[in-house]
């Protein structure tokens, strides 16, 4: 059994491991199957029971969790998506970076063993060198734009996450209970995906907090939800290659 803390003195997680009995659970079950599902979903709204089991999943560590369904709350919250969208596609540093992260064919998937395989998005896998040209064709503002309005559009709703404080301590419980709502989600059958665009531009935090009725708060995580089809995982490097 783990207890997990953040540790202020030493500016670190601490995890404290104790014996206890083994047990099986739906959310420890659904972790071979949580994945982050980038392609539309099959637009039905979710019924009450599953709302309050992912709203009960992701309490804890006093993160806030709002959840925005219904088409007004939910165009409204794709015209800060579109508007953070626009500013990352106009980075060249973002779209470099985002272009060395995606593995393009499998091989490279296989032998890298990290990044995003193409095929986890719905798209084509291609040889490497055709990818990055295919990339710099078709990775533009508008067929950015266009593919996250059809994924907002088709989702049963979006989940923002709200830390108790802007500090490491707040990220992690957040982080932890995004995990604890994705896995409630995979057992449900139910699919989630970062639209993470309104946090990450931070210029437009304040007026994203203010539109979710948190004014001078941190929105941290932005995430859609719905049920779809399962997509071709991307590649994760062993335990044993990862830790020192």
């Amino acid at each position: 059994m783990a207890q997990a803390a953040f540790d202020v003195s030493r500016d670190a997680m601490r995890i404290d491991l104790e014996a206890t009995a083994p047990a099986a659970s739906p959310l420890f079950q659904a972790i071979p199957q949580r994945q982050s599902t980038r392609g539309q979903y099959d637009g039905n709204p979710l019924s009450a029971g599953d709302m309050r089991a992912l709203e009960r999943a992701a309490s804890g560590g006093g993160v806030q969790l709002i959840l925005l369904s219904g088409k007004p709350a939910l165009e409204r919250a794709l015209e800060f998506v579109v508007e953070g969208n626009r500013a990352q596609v106009r980075d060249k540093a973002f779209v470099e970076e985002l272009k060395a992260w995606i593995r393009f064919s499998a091989s490279d998937a296989v032998s890298l063993g990290d990044g995003l395989y193409s095929a986890s998005s719905g798209n084509p896998s291609v040889p490497s060198w055709l990818g990055r040209r295919m990339f710099n064709v078709f990775f533009t503002e508008k067929g950015e734009n266009d593919k996250y309005a059809k994924h907002v559009r088709s989702s049963a709703g979006i989940a923002v996450f709200v830390g108790a404080g802007d500090g490491k301590a707040g990220w992690l419980e957040v982080g932890r209970a995004y995990q604890r709502f994705a896995l409630q989600a995979t057992a449900l059958g139910v699919r989630t995906a970062h639209l993470n665009q309104p946090v990450e531009v931070a210029a437009l935090r304040p007026a994203f907090a203010s539109f979710l009725g948190l004014p001078g708060r941190r929105p941290d995580l932005v995430v859609r939800f719905g049920r779809g089809p399962t997509m071709p995982p991307s590649l994760r490097r062993p335990v044993q290659a990862v830790l020192a």
